[in-house]
């Protein structure tokens, strides 16, 4: 069997869990028999081509086996959504603005038609156009090469366009992974409908819809009205190829516990901060690490010097590749408070080094782990008391450490991609 995957980042250029999931898929597919033409919007050239062709969409050229652009854009059926969008317009507004912006996109198509597009593959200001593009990329690439897959894969709502255009050019099925949703992006009342639009659409065009977890499929279903046999829940693994023990210098003779994460309001970083604070009421032999970068990390520092913590408190920027591996051996506790986590790959990459973890019951990385400390996001207390015994008694550390890595052993790619492979059967006919 072979599968067109559209994604978003490859390792080793990665801005967060997506990418590391995506690498996971490729490889666990390669180990049961499946191969995959994997598309990103930008390749660097040095990703992993062991386990997947890579097609750069930055060096393919907007074209269609029809010489009318008009046609190629009714194939494609999706509407470029402006930044500028107004979220709440009357029906007949509405149609005006999708007719303007048709007329638009037939234009800009025409003017660019045969050329190539150059995308940023990053999540910048014009994120919404390269989704756009992107999508016009993907019925080119799904076309040049129907005869070389049998299902079409897009992973989170950036590629759902580019999904889309590949089934309705190709008319190969469509599975759409769900890793995140815009509820677990913001709360309820703020949501970006722009990307909700984007996430309806691309759900019910697809034969089947892949969640990381039970509590995204709930989401799925309850929130976006998807039919629960459409649904199906493969859970997250982590990779254990390539782990090596690491030797680190410490550099302190305090305990480390930290969080790794975007520093944004769905990953708890404040209850992390408040957490941390309380401990340090009870004992000063410890320092604690945020690792990353996000719209809240400047608040965080702020909240840590009001809080008057700031000589036991670090904060390290983004890390990734060997960095994340080394923080990890630097820690003797992990800690992911999210507010709303469709799975967490951190903690198993956590476990897998041995490093107690600490997750919130509001994270589908809860369903899976047994072995983790498990605590509602908002109870910085028990988040408090769990650290504490962790750092405090060596036989609890050390029991959580061995049961956790024997835990995490079993929750392999390999595995999880022998499901996603039923789910391909099941839609290829």
């Amino acid at each position: 069997m072979r599968v067109l995957m559209f994604g978003w980042e490859f390792p080793p250029h990665i801005a967060g869990g997506l990418g590391t999931a995506c690498y996971g898929i490729v490889k666990g597919l390669a180990y049961n028999g499946v191969e995959t033409i994997f598309v990103m919007p930008s390749a660097s050239g040095d990703e992993d081509q062991s386990v997947a062709y890579i097609i750069n969409a930055s060096d393919v050229a907007v074209e269609s086996v029809s010489t009318d652009v008009d046609e190629f854009l009714d194939k494609v059926r999706f509407v470029h959504i402006g930044t500028n969008m107004v979220p709440y317009l009357d029906p007949e507004e509405f149609s005006e603005m999708v007719e303007n912006e048709r007329r638009r996109q037939l234009k800009d198509l025409s003017v660019s038609y045969g050329q190539k597009y150059k995308f940023s593959g990053k999540y910048g200001a014009n994120l919404m156009e390269e989704v756009a593009r992107y999508a016009m990329v993907g019925g080119t690439i799904a076309m040049q090469h129907a005869d070389e897959f049998d299902v079409i894969h897009a992973h989170d709502w950036l590629t759902y366009y580019a999904g889309i255009a590949a089934k309705e050019l190709s008319g190969k099925p469509l599975v759409v992974h769900v890793h995140a949703t815009s509820f677990d992006r913001g709360s309820a009342d703020h949501i970006d409908t722009r990307v909700f639009e984007i996430e309806r659409r691309g759900m019910e065009a697809a034969d089947k819809v892949v969640a990381v977890s039970d509590l995204t499929r709930n989401i799925v279903i309850n929130k976006y009205g998807i039919s629960p046999d459409k649904v199906v829940t493969v859970h997250n693994a982590v990779d254990f190829s390539g782990r090596g023990e690491m030797t680190v210098e410490k550099g302190v003779k305090e305990k480390v516990v930290t969080f790794l994460g975007r520093i944004t309001f769905q990953k708890g970083p404040e209850y992390f901060i408040e957490a941390a604070a309380k401990v340090l009421k009870r004992t000063r032999n410890v320092r604690f690490v945020m690792a990353g970068s996000g719209d809240m990390m400047n608040r965080s520092i702020r909240h840590v010097a009001r809080l008057g913590i700031s000589d036991r408190f670090h904060f390290t920027g983004f890390l990734q590749g060997a960095d994340v591996h080394k923080m990890f051996a630097l820690s003797d506790v992990y800690i992911m408070p999210s507010v709303s986590e469709p799975f967490g790959i951190s903690p198993l990459e956590a476990m897998r080094t041995n490093v107690p973890s600490i997750i919130s019951r509001q994270s589908g990385a809860a369903e899976v782990l047994s072995y983790a400390f498990k605590v509602d996001f908002w109870d910085v207390d028990a988040m408090a008391d769990d650290i504490y015994a962790l750092l405090n008694y060596p036989a609890l550390a050390s029991f959580a450490a061995k049961a956790g890595y024997d835990e995490v052993n079993t929750l392999k790619w390999n595995n999880a991609t022998a499901k996603l492979k039923k789910v391909y059967e099941s839609v290829f006919k």
